[in-house]
């Protein structure tokens, strides 16, 4: 089994790759949007490389689970992710920091949940 030092490694390796980023700006709190600058097109080629690179299988929606919070979803009321929705986002990403999200669940905040740990943590439980 590989060690978290290891997993970070080969996620920083994937990233820098993906999204043409140098090593020192993939650290553990990035966002991938925010601060690494990937496009939703990106999320399917970070997929189809950690795939290779930790040879593990990523069904579709599992890591970047699709339409949790758009507005036909019933998990949205005012431009915020609802209790509901909140709970959904528990479930479908364990691997990510929901609990600070949820302090201020603003819709066009979810994207600050895909961090580089979340990739880190959802990968290390794939490995398991």
């Amino acid at each position: 089994m590989a060690s978290s030092e290891e997993i970070f490694e080969k996620v920083q390796e994937t990233l820098v790759d993906a999204l043409g980023v140098d090593d020192d700006e993939v650290t553990p709190e990035a966002t991938l949007i925010g601060d690494l600058g990937a496009e939703s097109i990106d999320f399917l080629d970070i997929v189809f490389r950690l795939e290779k690179n930790f040879d593990i299988k990523i069904p579709r929606g599992e890591l970047f689970p699709e339409n949790l919070a758009t507005s036909d979803s019933g998990f949205v009321a005012d431009g915020k992710v609802t209790k509901e929705g909140i709970a959904q986002l528990r479930e479908k990403m364990p691997h990510a920091d929901v609990d600070k999200f949820a302090e201020d669940p603003q819709v066009s905040k979810i994207s600050d949940m895909f961090t580089v740990d979340m990739i880190c943590k959802f990968t290390a439980s794939r490995l398991d």
